[in-house]
């Protein structure tokens, strides 16, 4: 199985602590620092790259072999805790530092954790056939997602699926961006870590896990199968629907239904919560 181009600096042979030398930055129209300007505003994948905010995502930034960081910006207050994460940077890459003031102009609002980055994606993105493959070499679960548009609840999900050993995540075209800084500050980074391929229609993604032998689970108040029966499993593919509508009804009749026991005056849990529950459980039945 054919793996992302991994990009990997050489750490340089002097002491920890070396990192390019910080560039100050005093003026928030400095057009040097462009790509972080009005993040809140243009927080996708539209400049040519990404937004990662807070050092927890920085190091998962720091080890992806599918993306790797173009630019920095540091709170000046937070350089230190941060210079030994930098070491060995390549020279090419900025470092840029600003005060407070300065620092909450350019992203234009308080970024309380005082650490950006700008990345980009390297090599060869994963491919459906691929992360099917990685599913099937590992024994570990997939996590199909459908219309999931919510930031929040798709970061909660990369969070929880890379928690549970899942093999990887395959999005239709519907469902918001797993690089949107929301959802990657929300998956504290594991969307650079874990395998995942966004496009198609979801009836697509299905028929190709169905091809693949996959066996489908959806979730359901009133589903056939309890949680607690399914047991050992063989290539699961857990399916995920927008918050409150849930999957299109064409998918869940293709699928197993699996319902969550719990208290009947609550009608259902927060899908990324309902993902949690059951990725554990298929990770502490293999």
């Amino acid at each position: 199985m054919r793996a992302p181009t991994a990009f990997r600096w050489h750490r340089q042979s002097v002491t920890a602590e070396t990192m390019p030398e910080p560039i100050t930055i005093d003026d928030a129209e400095d057009p040097r620092i462009e790509p972080f300007r009005d993040v809140r505003e243009r927080d996708l994948v539209g400049r040519s790259g990404f937004i990662a905010e807070g050092s927890v995502v920085l190091d998962q930034l720091l080890q992806a072999g599918r993306f790797r960081p173009t630019a920095f910006l540091i709170l000046r207050n937070r350089l230190e805790g941060v210079r030994s994460r930098l070491a060995g940077l390549p020279a090419d890459v900025p470092v840029y530092v600003a005060e407070q003031k300065v620092f909450d102009r350019i992203a234009g609002f308080p970024v309380n954790r005082g650490v950006l980055a700008h990345g980009a994606a390297v090599g060869v993105p994963w491919s459906v056939a691929e992360i099917l493959a990685r599913a099937a070499a590992t024994g570990r679960p997939l996590v199909v997602g459908v219309e999931i548009a919510n930031h929040d609840n798709l970061g909660a999900i990369f969070r929880n699926a890379a928690a549970f050993g899942a093999a990887g995540i395959l999005l239709d075209e519907t469902s918001c961006h797993p690089l949107y800084r929301k959802a990657l500050r929300v998956s504290v980074g594991t969307a650079l870590t874990l395998p995942w391929v966004r496009g198609g229609t979801g009836e697509a993604l299905v028929a190709a896990c169905e091809a693949a032998g996959c066996r489908l689970l959806a979730l359901s108040p009133s589903g056939e199968t309890r949680l607690a029966g399914i047991g050992p499993t063989a290539r699961p593919a857990l399916l995920l629907g927008a918050e409150g509508r849930g999957l299109p009804a064409a998918l869940m009749h293709r699928c197993e239904t699996v319902r969550i026991e719990m208290q009947p005056e609550i009608d259902s849990l927060n899908v990324a919560t309902a993902a949690a529950i059951v990725l554990h459980a298929l990770y502490s039945a293999a």
